[in-house]
């Protein structure tokens, strides 16, 4: 008698107890939640209207079932599948949702649970994969460097703001990192006293991110992230398309970026006047301060897209963190493709190829002039001249258009 109500006490504590023991199991009922998913935002005659879908998923419904059909047939993990009693398991619409509202959102994962049905470990899961996916999937086309064509249509940009040469804005953002290891807290530890890790942008007029380079510890400033980063190393290594520009009658030949007064006085960066005196140098720093805002509006926006880099992050592992911020500057940089005007008149640079010859190679020779290129871009007379000409090639203008 007694083992037969025992008996009967343990089946009813373990009928809802999962693989792991204490772990009750919650009937979340997946199936009609991808329907409704389904219902809301993907079937042919959706709940919520594009304004919606666009607003909560950061992006046209086109270019996220362009995202998911990618992402599905890349990694196996998105493709639907059934378990071992024969129940379909979560879809892919699920887990890739689950993964934006977090990006978007910048909600812990437990929350997507009520409307996606899908709990928070799975949650996190899908969340890694996705950003890991979209970074292996399109990090060689977003972002990229310039190709001779945007190089032309980065100069024709410039040219119309009044800066000939320019290539885009310079600046950096920082990330607050909640859950920094406790060994690396004085590592990464900023003025602010929490520990943040660095990303260094270059943004163009449309705020499209040309070049992105994150991870140095929140102990640097902006001088040391710019030396260790390779922002220039194509240009250093020649293999970067060829620029040219006249300003003040005279020919140039390296492209250069706007930046605040802490970097350093170098041929490819041009900064404000501090303190301007003259109606020229007042005029210059109106103007170079109003066009460098392009990368601060670029940050602007990337974080009111995807919250998740506006908030503290609570990831632990660096990996992670990288594979997030490189997802967010992935799909911001898409966004803007997929609604950006296109039809904007821009002259048009053509690749022009040439035979490959194979030629043994002058190391010292190539030395040498990888040495005179970092010269080149480092050198302070240049810098001063390029911005003592763009003073008078812009006070010209105010004047021709004053009259």
């Amino acid at each position: 008698m007694f083992h037969e109500r025992f008996m009967r006490n343990q089946r009813s504590e373990t009928s809802h107890v999962g693989s792991m023991e204490g772990h009750r199991v919650v009937n979340r009922n997946r199936e009609e939640a991808h329907q409704n998913m389904y219902a809301d935002y993907f079937s042919s005659n959706p709940r919520f209207d594009a304004n919606t879908f666009r607003r909560r998923f950061r992006m046209s419904r086109t270019l996220f079932q362009r995202i998911i059909n990618v992402v599905t047939a890349h990694n196996v993990y998105f493709q639907q599948c059934t378990d071992v009693v024969s129940r379909v398991g979560l879809s892919f619409i699920q887990k890739v949702t689950a993964a934006m509202r977090i990006l978007a959102y910048g909600i812990p994962a437990d929350a997507v649970d009520e409307y996606c049905k899908i709990a928070e470990s799975t949650a996190i899961e899908s969340f890694k994969k996705f950003c890991h996916s979209i970074v292996e999937i399109f990090s060689e086309q977003y972002p990229r460097s310039p190709n001779a064509n945007d190089i032309a249509r980065l100069l024709h940009i410039g040219k119309s703001c009044g800066f000939p040469g320019m290539l885009g804005s310079l600046d950096c953002m920082h990330w607050q990192w909640k859950n920094c290891p406790t060994a690396w807290h004085g590592q990464y530890s900023g003025r602010s006293g929490s520990p943040i890790i660095i990303l260094e942008a270059v943004a163009d007029y449309d705020l499209w991110i040309w070049y992105a380079y994150f991870g140095m510890p929140g102990t640097n400033n902006d001088i040391n992230v710019l030396e260790s980063s390779h922002l220039f190393s194509n240009l250093a290594n020649s293999i970067a398309p060829p620029m040219h520009y006249t300003i003040q009658r005279k020919k140039y030949h390296m492209g250069y970026y706007l930046a605040d007064g802490i970097y350093p006085k170098w041929s490819t960066l041009v900064q404000t006047i501090q303190d301007p005196q003259t109606l020229k140098m007042k005029h210059f720093a109106k103007k170079q301060e109003s066009c460098r805002k392009d990368v601060e509006r670029a940050f602007g926006v990337l974080q009111s897209k995807f919250a998740i880099i506006r908030n503290p992050v609570r990831f632990w592992k660096k990996n992670v963190l990288q594979d997030v911020m490189r997802t967010c500057i992935i799909l911001h940089n898409m966004i803007i493709e997929d609604e950006r005007d296109l039809e904007a008149p821009i002259n048009v640079l053509i690749d022009k190829s040439t035979a490959n010859v194979q030629m043994r190679p002058n190391y010292k020779a190539q030395f040498n002039e990888f040495l005179e290129r970092q010269r080149q871009i480092k050198d302070q007379k240049a810098h001063f001249e390029l911005r003592n000409a763009l003073i008078e090639h812009l006070w010209e203008e105010h004047s021709n258009s004053a009259n």
